[in-house]
């Protein structure tokens, strides 16, 4: 409400300005020359001295909103991400800051006067290159400072990873851990049906220590690997706190993996908030239900996740297995009622 509030004040602000202007022109069109020099002056002042309020608000309004932030980064790729971020908006910060005090400066110190005469020349050889050699050098540090950080993230997973499968759907999100083995089983869509919307190849016997979990739980310092997919449309696999975020696209396998470095309980203590929970969210807007896209991430330490780890069921003998078994148990009891009953017609 704040922010529509905030918006609509700024867009009557603008709107009063034009009218301003456009009554302050009619005004000047019926004034003599000394009038019209004492009306640009005040329409100048005017200006510049709006300009100057949006530009102090800008920067009241960023001081007071900062602690609704984002708590401190998670992993230790969210804090190269936040490095970088850090440099991109103290850099554009201040020259933002700079620029826009000269603009509304230069608005009122250089307006129209009868007495005056605006300097012009042709160009400016070391203005031009200043203008282009500096700009270039800042941007050229800031992309080499982003591709460094980029192939840091998208370097491949330690092999010592936990390895995850998180796979988007309308609107959910489905988690497979690869089980002892540390590897997922294959999986096919010819498999996929009603019972198996993974399609996952039960045949495969890298797949029988494979387990389904409701909440992703992660140990504290260990990289964690991430195999994103998607079932239906475009979703996108999105850790906040983490800084993190990787598409899940139909038929595109995707890979994300990152190291957390904070568990919950920590930061729980950090942001004092007794309810704090990291989540991952779906950052497309991927349906009317996208909304429900939502599931609790915790970061534990090592004893906890081991313990977590050793309770978890193989979904294949606690589900696909006896399923398997009692078909078969059905299947047995059709051929012996069938036997029965040729007998009785004979």
């Amino acid at each position: 409400m704040a922010i529509i509030l905030g918006l609509l004040t700024l867009v009557l602000l603008y709107i009063v300005i034009v009218q301003i202007s456009k009554a302050s022109d009619l005004i000047k069109s019926l004034r003599s020359g000394d009038e019209q020099g004492e009306s640009f002056g005040n329409g100048a002042l005017f200006t510049s001295a709006i300009g100057f309020a949006v530009l102090i608000y800008s920067l009241v309004t960023c001081y007071v909103y900062a602690p609704t932030l984002l708590p401190k980064p998670a992993s230790e790729q969210g804090v190269w991400i936040n490095d970088l971020l850090n440099a991109t908006l103290l850099l554009t910060g201040v020259v933002f800051v700079i620029t826009q005090f000269l603009l509304f400066w230069f608005v009122y110190k250089y307006h129209y006067r009868k007495d005056r005469k605006a300097y012009f020349f042709a160009d400016n050889n070391k203005l031009e290159v200043a203008w282009t050699v500096v700009p270039a050098i800042v941007l050229t540090f800031l992309i080499g400072f982003g591709i460094q950080k980029w192939f840091k993230i998208f370097s491949p997973a330690p092999k010592e990873a936990v390895l995850i499968e998180v796979t988007g759907k309308q609107y959910a999100w489905v988690v497979r851990y690869a089980g002892a083995d540390r590897a997922l089983g294959k999986r096919d869509f010819s498999l996929v049906n009603p019972d198996n919307e993974l399609g996952i190849n039960w045949n495969d016997a890298t797949s029988h220590d494979d387990f389904l979990a409701d909440e992703i739980v992660l140990p504290v310092n260990k990289p964690v690997s991430f195999n994103v997919g998607a079932l239906d449309v475009i979703h996108n696999f999105w850790l906040p706190h983490f800084r993190l975020m990787m598409s899940a696209v139909p038929g595109v396998p995707t890979h994300l993996w990152f190291r957390p470095t904070v568990t919950t309980e920590e930061m729980k203590r950090e942001t004092k908030n007794p309810n704090f929970e990291y989540v991952v969210a779906c950052n497309k807007l991927c349906g009317s239900g996208h909304y429900n896209m939502k599931k609790t991430v915790k970061v534990v330490t090592q004893e906890e996740y081991e313990k977590w780890f050793s309770e978890q069921k193989s979904y294949y003998y606690s589900v696909v297995k006896p399923s398997e078994g009692n078909a078969s148990d059905t299947a047995k009891v059709k051929v012996v009622a069938m036997a029965d009953k040729d007998k009785v017609a004979k």
